[in-house]
């Protein structure tokens, strides 16, 4: 299989911090492409707790068992960096409708800018469809680490407690 022809999907969003809902559609994306690339954002709407560049450490430490995941950063549209990576599809991942009118605005606008890109969702498994990276940051200070690893990859939990410690 050459490159051109191999199915590359770009999964982007800001993962700040990963979740395991996120590693869910990473895993899951995964297995239906040949290249799964992880984006990783910048949301002007939320202050970031992680910089992008701490984001692809932890993203990769929770992804390291996929072999076929990239990580990049990257302060585009996200429709232009899915170009930029010569895929065609955007995989985006969803909770139960609390996600989903503003993913599908989102959709739409992309239509629009890049025709030629399909976007895919992904429901996140059902225990996990309740997980954001603001519930993450919301309860860290008060679960120990059993509880927290219900909510993260077990391999992030130093950093994402260093790092609201911090903040405290």
């Amino acid at each position: 299989m050459t490159k051109s022809d191999s199915r590359v999907a770009v999964y982007t969003g800001s993962f700040d911090p990963i979740t395991l809902g996120h590693l869910n559609v990473i895993e899951r994306a995964a297995r239906l492409v040949d290249r799964l690339i992880v984006g990783i954002g910048v949301n002007v709407e939320k202050s970031s707790l992680f910089s992008p560049v701490e984001r692809e450490e932890l993203v990769a430490a929770a992804t390291e068992h996929v072999p076929n995941v990239e990580i990049h950063s990257f302060n585009t549209l996200a429709v232009e960096f899915v170009r930029q990576c010569g895929a065609r599809v955007m995989v985006r991942g969803v909770r139960p409708l609390t996600d989903l009118a503003g993913e599908f605005t989102m959709m739409m606008a992309n239509k629009h800018l890049d025709p030629g890109i399909e976007t895919v969702f992904l429901m996140a498994d059902e225990e996990f469809a309740h997980v954001s990276s603001s519930l993450i940051k919301q309860i860290t200070p008060l679960a120990d680490d059993e509880m927290l690893a219900r909510f993260v990859p077990r391999t992030i939990i130093p950093a994402v407690r260093a790092k609201i410690q911090r903040r405290v």
